[in-house]
């Protein structure tokens, strides 16, 4: 009997260890229209964290180093995030998992699959410019996936628009209620720092080394007689009257509604020079939940149950220039994994065991032993994984719901110049496929003679060319094609040269044999439609 209840006693510390780690864990991606300073704000977080002693800011004038998540050489070359990195490190007792991803819209493909995998999310708006187009795009699916948002509104450190109204403007773009946690005083030369509405404390910043280590800094309270030395008589009046107006008009703070997306908390500061970084981060983490549940086809799955289950949500080639490899990324939505361990590839429908498991610091990697509920891993992928697959312990086949594929808007023809590389080149474009960066199409007679990319930027063009020739080695020749819209039918038996009145668009295949059309317009859409009686057309499709 004594042997039996030591059994049960390990057991019972195993589940507390497994729920103790899961509640350490924050997962939550960084969003914001480009160069609002997200990827600086980024770094600034690492440096807290004691994962770097410098921080490198991506325009990189005084500071010369470039920032640790942009990693490959087209991004360090203009300066801007193509693809998402996954960075994790712990602070204040916390795990922390941070996805970053890309600001630029054309690269806002890998951004909305990066959603998928996070908990909650920061929005970086720019304190001079307010809220911009890309940022409304990327809080629309913050909002259609319910997960939290919290503001940080940046660079303070320059001339700013008035708070109240970056407050206005994201309640009545976004549709989303603030409640300002700290309030700036000044900005531009004349920021002198933020005071806290809790504690009633105003902490006044001096930057260090231009933001690249941590800063000096000096709390004082709101009624203390320092105050004015410090910001003097124009700036301590102007907060009094701002924290009177906030107290009547802001909304209250309300957990549930943070929880829900219909309220963000508000901070503001200078990632730059690392005002109010570390105040946000705190109050941050104590806002945040450890791990939410996710849908499957089989109802709920528990984060805190003991069977390991994930799911693909990027996948990334050639990251080591040393060996041509593929990292399949994966979010850890319920229980441990442990190194060696054998799992279920659900729509592979075989057992694997995952090789090389690895945390990511941008293009450092570690080889891990054990990783929980909320965490991302890389594993080595050998060409099985598609994004939006599910990996679950042996005996479960559950699937988890799908990623959405948006519908490409540039089109296309891509020439190999150097017929005897064709083996390289297809290896190259399904590769690049694969990681979801670009859509490949093929005619739907000619099967692969003849290659359509379809990106949702243009820029992606760009990549992928840069790609084949120094990853791939591959001369490559782009020819724009006169499309802008695609539509999958939603019939796969549909036979396409069976339809009326298509002379107008393009009939393709994607690699999973599925028909679609090509359009020049949303007209040539309408005839097709109008000529087809029963046929149904989609203009995105889940994975």
């Amino acid at each position: 009997m004594e042997q039996f209840s030591h059994i049960y006693e390990n057991e019972e510390i195993t589940l507390a260890n497994l729920n103790e780690e899961i509640k350490r864990r924050r997962t939550f991606a960084i969003i914001s229209h480009p160069d609002a300073g997200k990827t600086t704000l980024t770094e600034k977080f690492l440096l807290y964290g004691g994962a770097i002693n410098l921080a490198g800011s991506v325009k990189g004038k005084k500071t010369a180093k470039h920032a640790v998540s942009d990693w490959m050489e087209i991004e360090k070359e203009r300066g801007i995030s193509v693809t998402s990195s996954v960075l994790q490190f712990n602070y204040d007792n916390y795990c922390i998992n941070i996805l970053d991803t890309p600001g630029h819209e054309d690269f806002s493909e890998d951004t909305y699959r990066t959603l998928m995998a996070a908990d909650s999310a920061v929005m970086v708006i720019d304190g001079s410019k307010g809220v911009e187009k890309q940022t409304i795009k990327l809080f629309k699916v913050c909002v259609m996936r319910h997960i939290p948002i919290f503001t940080f509104i940046n660079k303070m450190d320059r001339d700013a628009n008035d708070p109240f109204e970056l407050c206005d403007e994201i309640e009545s773009i976004l549709g989303i209620k603030t409640c300002p946690i700290n309030w700036p005083i000044g900005s531009g030369k004349e920021f002198k720092g933020v005071y806290d509405r809790n504690t009633k404390i105003v902490s006044t910043f001096t930057a260090a080394m231009n933001g690249q280590k941590e800063v000096a800094e000096r709390d004082l309270h709101i009624d203390s007689d320092e105050l004015i030395g410090e910001i003097g008589t124009h700036f301590k009046d102007k907060l009094i009257e701002d924290v009177e107006l906030l107290d009547g008009a802001s909304a209250e703070f309300n957990m549930d509604e943070v929880s829900a997306g219909t309220l963000t908390p508000v901070f503001f500061g200078s990632a730059l020079t690392n005002f109010g970084v570390e105040t946000f981060l705190k109050h941050f983490l104590k806002m945040t939940s450890s791990p939410l549940p996710r849908n499957s086809n089989e109802g709920i799955i528990d984060p805190f149950t003991e069977d390991f289950s994930a799911f693909v949500f990027k996948i990334q080639a050639n990251m080591n220039k040393a060996h041509r490899d593929r990292i399949a990324f994966m979010r850890i939505c319920s229980g441990k994994f442990e190194s060696g361990m054998e799992v279920n590839h659900v729509q592979g429908g075989r057992k694997v065991k995952l090789s090389q498991p690895q945390q990511l610091m941008a293009d450092e990697r570690k080889i891990i032993e054990e990783a929980y509920a909320g965490d991302i891993i890389g594993v080595f992928d050998p060409g099985i994984f598609s994004i939006g697959d599910t990996i679950c312990t042996p005996g479960k086949k559950f699937e988890y719901e799908g990623i959405p594929t948006f519908a490409p808007e540039h089109f296309c023809r891509l020439v190999s110049l150097d017929s005897m590389k064709r083996k390289q080149f297809m290896k190259g474009v399904t590769q690049i496929a694969q990681e979801g960066a670009i859509q490949i199409f093929k005619d739907y007679s000619l099967d692969m003679s003849e290659i359509i990319v379809g990106v949702v930027g243009v820029l992606q063009f760009d990549v992928l060319k840069y790609r084949l020739e120094n990853e791939y080695n591959c001369e490559v020749r782009l020819e724009p094609l006169p499309y802008n819209y695609i539509r999958w039918v939603k019939d796969p038996a549909t036979d396409l040269n069976k339809l009326k009145r298509i002379s107008d668009c393009k009939k393709v295949k994607d690699m999973k044999d599925n028909p679609l059309l090509l359009f020049a317009n949303e007209w040539s859409i309408r005839i097709v439609l109008e000529n087809n009686e029963g046929l149904e057309l989609e203009d995105f499709k889940k994975n």
